[in-house]
């Protein structure tokens, strides 16, 4: 069983109000907090991740850091930046049983998508952190084209999910993980050759003329990038949103940092 090419291991967000925000993933997102301190908190997904595409099941890598800066402001609208971060849940099932938690407790949704590779769910987080909680179908019914992927968005079959939640005792997050990270850039063709070579991806998908989804494995997109809405500036340093990802490449050299086309912090560290 071969371990994946490359998993997000963590994802790291500026926050406003740090007290709001762990409520807000704990107890309504079901996250659970490892570490908290007065200006930071660790949070993660508990259970292993069983992949049914045939990698070797391994711990959960969900971590969420959450540091505060009640000094910073959000990023202007035509910055870019976090689009939204994706949490994987191991089945249909699970992502049925995940919404009936978060319904329950008054999660305000922004949409319900089927992509044909995935049933996604959307939200925001206190500061306007863009999230998905999403479900692979199995790759063998994925949308083809020519040969190549051909996702899609059409309105999300909302009841037969929750009608395929599976009842258990388990945490409502118990085995999920990042699945991808899309990303709001100022130029596709300058991050598509930034994030190919970096991370060493593929691209899946050219989606009209405003996103593009790179992978590795044959996976429908671990890097979405897209310039909806007309992004005209980098990322600023200091504002909330998205601080850094370290991404788990299986065959990296040795740990690395860098800074994307458009000032977006990724970290690079070896699988162990």
């Amino acid at each position: 069983m071969n371990s994946p090419a490359i998993q997000i291991h963590s994802i790291h967000l500026r926050v406003s109000n740090l007290e709001r925000s762990i409520e807000f993933y704990s107890n309504r997102l079901g996250f659970t907090v490892r570490t908290n301190n007065a200006t930071s908190a660790a949070l993660d997904t508990p259970g292993v991740f069983k992949e049914r595409e045939g990698f070797a099941a391994a711990p959960s890598s969900t971590r969420l850091t959450l540091t505060e800066d009640r000094s910073a402001a959000r990023a202007p609208t035509d910055a870019a930046g976090l689009f939204h971060a994706a949490v994987l849940l191991p089945a249909r099932e699970a992502l049925g049983r995940w919404l009936q938690h978060a319904a329950t407790r008054r999660v305000k949704f922004d949409g319900f998508s089927d992509h044909g590779v995935s049933e996604a769910i959307y939200l925001s987080d206190p500061d306007g952190n863009g999230l998905e909680f999403y479900a692979d179908r199995p790759r063998e019914n994925w949308p083809r084209e020519s040969g190549g992927l051909a996702m899609f968005t059409r309105p999300l079959a909302v009841a037969d999910v929750l009608a395929a939640a599976s009842p258990s005792d388990a945490p409502a997050l118990s085995g999920a993980r990042w699945g991808h990270l899309h990303l709001r850039v100022s130029s596709l063709d300058r991050s598509e050759k930034f994030y190919r070579e970096m991370l060493g991806l593929t691209l899946m998908q050219r989606f009209g003329d405003g996103a593009r989804f790179l992978a590795a494995d044959g996976y429908h997109h671990h890097i979405g990038l897209n310039t909806w809405g007309g992004v005209r500036e980098p990322q600023p340093q200091d504002a909330l949103g998205l601080v850094e990802t370290i991404f788990v490449i299986r065959d990296a050299a040795g740990e690395k940092a860098a800074r994307d086309p458009d000032n977006i912090a990724l970290q690079i560290t070896p699988a162990r």
